[in-house]
């Protein structure tokens, strides 16, 4: 799963994937094995990253957390590439066309509407697998469908343009 940490005017993508009991963790292109256990309170962990052991602590919940690496302690931001796909639509809003883009690289499944077809703030446009899960992409705001830029069957990266949405005439 890709990640997104904001930590001062500092961002870094971050890729966490399973492996063997731990993590292969990829921050700018480096790529780290690190185990993580449970510390002595439940907010803590023991961290060893690519061999080096680090004491880290979280406060706060939701995206905003504060870290404690080795009792330094520090604001950071945290969206997974999901919650940084919806933040950016709902950011992006405007009276004009709205592209609908792939939140994560994906196969997809089925699509659900047909160009030219009005649909409903939250609709489920189509349906994206990704990791072994069906996941719904569903339409930004109420419209009509301009534009699908995907069938059944196709493959798709991360930021793929799916679909086009035109505002329905007030």
């Amino acid at each position: 799963m890709k990640y997104f940490v904001v930590a001062g005017e500092s961002e870094r993508e971050v890729v966490l994937e399973e492996r063997d009991g731990g993590y292969l963790v990829t921050v700018g292109g480096r790529a780290f094995e690190v185990e993580a256990s449970e510390g002595a309170n439940p907010d803590d962990l023991v961290v060893r990253i690519s061999g080096r052991v680090l004491s880290a602590s979280f406060e706060g919940e939701e995206e905003e957390v504060r870290v404690g690496i080795d009792g330094e302690s520090r604001p950071v931001r945290i969206e997974d590439e999901r919650e940084r796909a919806a933040h950016e639509a709902e950011a992006g809003a405007s009276a004009g066309p709205r592209l609908v883009r792939s939140p994560m690289p994906g196969f997809v499944v089925a699509v659900l509407v047909a160009e030219g077809e009005a649909v409903r703030a939250d609709q489920t446009l189509l349906i994206l697998e990704a990791m072994k899960m069906q996941n719904e992409i569903r339409a930004p705001s109420a419209g009509r469908v301009e534009r699908l830029h995907v069938r059944p069957g196709e493959t798709v990266g991360s930021a793929a343009a799916l679909a086009t949405i035109a505002p329905l005439p007030p």
